[in-house]
């Protein structure tokens, strides 16, 4: 993704099935359920860099002694700090008993995050500032223990208000701001209701059916209750990604199968995909049982995931994303006019590399299949098969990112020029005026990085003509469930669908659609139906992306430039069980979405700058 954008929350959850003295026998040290929250969180820094904390409970402690601890940090370096700070504690420790790394209980005693059950959280910030107080878990502190929550979570609720007025709360301004604030009110809520009711006994399942009935959007959240229960929850159409691993000794979660697969030394087919709408219950006696916890509901896993937002190294997510290439070679064939002899391959940014991978075995297939007709057709000279055979896709590395370049310069036709450079090229790969490069990213947002960077460096190279190709379809709709893309007229496909109806005499749709979203707005019923689908009704893909190319090839390059999307039939193939489509196709997995989308539509025709939730 050559834009850069706000992507989604990472979740990591621990709890030690065996007392602390038990990892420091086997494993050599007392710390071993820190160390693995460590390494989780780390193995998922791609997916929070606005900040981290940690919270944990220590079981069975003495009455008057503090059972939960958080630690929270904002900023890039949150991790690597979090942790400093608990080796600090220990180094101070150390001053006093040099020998306290053999004594595991007396380690429980003093140090603060030496807990049986622990939660990790790396947050992007999608809603509220990026400050540390919007950072997870939060915290709901009580003097009794089953009334003590701390909650993180990779989500977005669309009902944040409507919960609040639910529970007649008047929090603070950060609670009021934050979906989690929203989220832990309401399990708070609860949770109390249920210590009324059965003060030794709480019924955490029964808990969470309640709250998360009322929940409207996508999450994978994780609860540490003061008592020693925790759970971690999906959305019940599985919006959000989550992944479980049990053994005698421990129970993990974690937003990605790789992650504990990594820290755990385990096979893909010991962790497992927590389903959607089930949670991961364990008791403050180890107990642990995965129910259901909301009805069923269709599988709706975003696919964003598998273009983008999770790391490669998932064995499932690496074939589809070479698949998703794959399945562009044909259109790309197409555009070349199946002439690949001037046609040069390469990708941007790296995280395009393994639908490269996918493309370029596509177009290795066509060309294969030319070279056994030619050869068997008995017509060639000994030379000529010779060069048939000896025939490859072209692949040349074209570009090279440099460092994240930053200036001081703040005006935005210098800020312009410097961003040109955020990217390098190599030279001499090109013949100048004959050869067409072929570019593939995984995906068009803004287009913004491709028009004031990318087509003007690829075009210092002098082709014939520049095709962009995405592996991802066109980017129409605003997301709502924990991804940074939230106004509409950020998109350059809606763009392109407002330009064309204005060049056919039809920017007359603009303001019927928002007339109906007005209604809709005052009826109460924004929810029910997503109008702004209208606004692409009248064009074909390809007639979007045409007027796409148009819009992000700047006046002063020479190349001629096409961009070509992946169809959603494509995606479809490439990733069968991710059909979390609605930033391509508007169909939403909850009515919250619907909302979404015709408020940030209002708000674009209003020249709002706010999002739509």
């Amino acid at each position: 993704m050559s834009d850069a954008i706000r992507h989604e929350c990472g979740l990591a959850y621990i709890r030690l099935l065996k007392p602390l003295a038990y990892y420091h026998r086997k494993y050599g040290t007392a710390f071993y359920g820190l160390n693995k929250l460590y390494l989780l969180m780390e193995k998922q820094h791609n997916r929070g860099q606005d900040g981290a904390g940690i919270a944990t409970v220590k079981l069975n402690t003495e009455p008057g002694h503090q059972f939960m601890h958080r630690l929270r940090i904002s900023g890039g370096q949150a991790i690597s700090q979090i942790f400093q700070n608990v080796q600090q504690e220990v180094a101070e420790l150390e001053k006093m008993y040099p020998e306290i790394r053999q004594y595991p209980g007396l380690l429980k005693g003093y140090l603060r995050f030496m807990g049986e059950v622990l939660l990790g959280h790396l947050r992007y910030g999608t809603q509220g500032k990026n400050n540390v107080e919007f950072c997870h878990p939060f915290h709901k502190p009580d003097i009794n223990p089953t009334r003590n929550l701390a909650m993180a979570g990779n989500f977005n609720l669309v009902n944040t208000d409507e919960l609040f007025d639910m529970l007649d709360a008047h929090p603070n301004s950060t609670i009021r701001e934050s979906d989690l604030g929203a989220m832990i009110e309401t399990m708070h809520y609860y949770l109390c209701m249920a210590d009324d009711t059965d003060p030794q006994n709480l019924n955490l399942e029964g808990v969470l059916k309640q709250a998360a009935a009322h929940f409207d959007g996508g999450f994978v959240c994780s609860g540490l209750v003061g008592n020693g229960d925790s759970f971690v929850l999906r959305d019940a159409n599985g919006i959000r990604p989550a992944y479980f691993y049990k053994n005698d000794e421990i129970v993990v979660v974690a937003s990605e199968r790789p992650a504990i697969m990594t820290a755990f030394n385990t096979q893909p087919d010991e962790v497992q995909e927590l389903k959607p709408g089930h949670a991961v219950i364990v008791k403050a006696n180890g107990e642990f049982s995965n129910p259901r916890i909301l009805p069923e509901k269709e599988l709706k896993a975003c696919s964003f995931e598998r273009i983008y937002f999770s790391r490669g190294s998932d064995k499932d997510i690496y074939k589809e994303r070479k698949q998703l290439g794959r399945n562009l070679a044909e259109k790309v064939l197409q555009a070349v006019d199946y002439k690949l002899k001037n046609t040069i391959v390469s990708f941007i940014p790296n995280t395009a590399e393994t639908a490269f991978y996918g493309l370029i075995k596509g177009l290795e297939q066509f060309l294969n299949k030319i070279k056994i007709e030619r050869i068997t057709s008995g017509k060639l000279n000994n030379e000529e098969i010779e060069e048939m055979i000896s025939r490859r896709v072209r692949i040349e590395k074209i570009a090279i990112k440099d460092v994240k370049m930053r200036t001081f310069i703040t005006e935005d036709a210098s800020r312009n020029e410097m961003v040109q450079h955020v990217y390098d090229i190599t030279y001499g790969t090109v013949e100048r005026g004959v050869d067409t490069l072929v570019v593939i990213d995984d995906s068009i947002v803004r287009g913004t990085t491709l028009r004031e960077s990318i087509i003007k460096m690829l075009d210092r190279l002098g082709p014939k003509r520049i095709i962009i190709v995405s592996s991802a379809p066109q980017i129409r709709y605003p997301d709502c469930y924990g991804i940074d893309m939230s106004r509409m007229g950020d998109f350059i496909a809606f763009q392109a669908a407002v330009e064309l109806l204005k060049q056919n005499g039809k920017a007359a749709l603009l303001d019927e659609t928002y007339n109906k979203c007005k209604a809709a707005d005052e009826a109460g019923t924004l929810k029910e139906q997503n109008f702004v689908k209208a606004i692409y009704d009248s064009f074909t893909a390809d007639e979007v992306s045409a007027q796409i190319a148009k819009m992000l090839r700047p006046d002063d390059v020479s190349a001629e430039v096409d961009i070509i999307y992946q169809s959603i039939e494509g995606l479809y193939d490439a990733c069968p069980n991710n059909h979390g489509d609605w930033y391509f196709t508007g169909n939403y997995p909850t009515p919250g979405g619907n909302k979404v989308a015709n408020k940030a539509f209002m708000n674009y025709m209003e020249r709002k700058e706010g999002r739509g939730y």
